[in-house]
Formats: C-alpha cells, sequence, structure tokens
C-alpha cells in the first residue's frame, strides 16, 4: 500500500463508479474515507443501483475507513457552522477537516468546495 495521498469525498467515489473519466487518473490511488463517507456512498448506490451492488461498493471500501478524533468531530461542526450557507452535509465537512488535519488533498466534484484551500476539484 502506498503513501495516501488524496483524502475521496463520497462525490469522488460514486463518480469513479459511475465511470466518469475525468475520475480515471485516481482509480489507482489509495482510497482514504470516515464512515460517514462510507454511508453516503451505500445510500447513494442503494437508491441509483441496487442492494447488491451497494454490497459489493461496501465490502470495497469498509477497510479503508479512518478514525475520527473527537477533535476533528468538532471542529468539522465549527466549520460546518462558519459555511451555513453553503449548506454543506455533516460528512462533507467531516472529510474536509479530516483532509486537512492529515495533509491529505480533499478530492471532490461538489461545487461548494470549488476554490477552497487543500481541495482538488474534478467535476
Amino acid at each position: 500500500m502506498g503513501l495516501n495521498k488524496y483524502f475521496f469525498d463520497s462525490y469522488a467515489l460514486i463518480e469513479m463508479y459511475k465511470g466518469n473519466s475525468n475520475y480515471a487518473q485516481y482509480v489507482q490511488e489509495d482510497v482514504t474515507i470516515t464512515i460517514f463517507n462510507l454511508a453516503e456512498i451505500y445510500y447513494s448506490i442503494l437508491n441509483g443501483f441496487s442492494e447488491s451492488v451497494a454490497d459489493i461498493i461496501h465490502e470495497k471500501y469498509k477497510n479503508n475507513v479512518s478514525k475520527i478524533s473527537e477533535k476533528i468531530l468538532k471542529t468539522a461542526m465549527k466549520f460546518r457552522k462558519e459555511n451555513k450557507k453553503k449548506n454543506l452535509s455533516y460528512a462533507d465537512c467531516i472529510g474536509y477537516i479530516y483532509a486537512l488535519k492529515n495533509n491529505l488533498v480533499f478530492l471532490t466534484g461538489d461545487k461548494e468546495f470549488e476554490g477552497m484551500k487543500n481541495v482538488e476539484f474534478v467535476k
């Protein structure tokens, strides 16, 4: 396993699963997510595809889940409050702060993060 470079927002993993060619360059990268992203991905795949596909994706990424400290959790909720107008999800805020604190680039196509520090924005 190589050195992790990216934190994969749920958006990024879902787009990769859907075959978005703009994400092809990230397919070989080590994936880092939180349990909250795993839940978002499972829910999205469950709604867009099927339970069996969602289960396969869950199995694929369940070992890529990083533990979230209380400090990161609290910092993320403060970040969410400070950016209330952007209507960011809990999972997005936790992932973004986790990436910042762990020297990972936050990979997303979520328009609310476009132009923000430490974000690689891919549509």
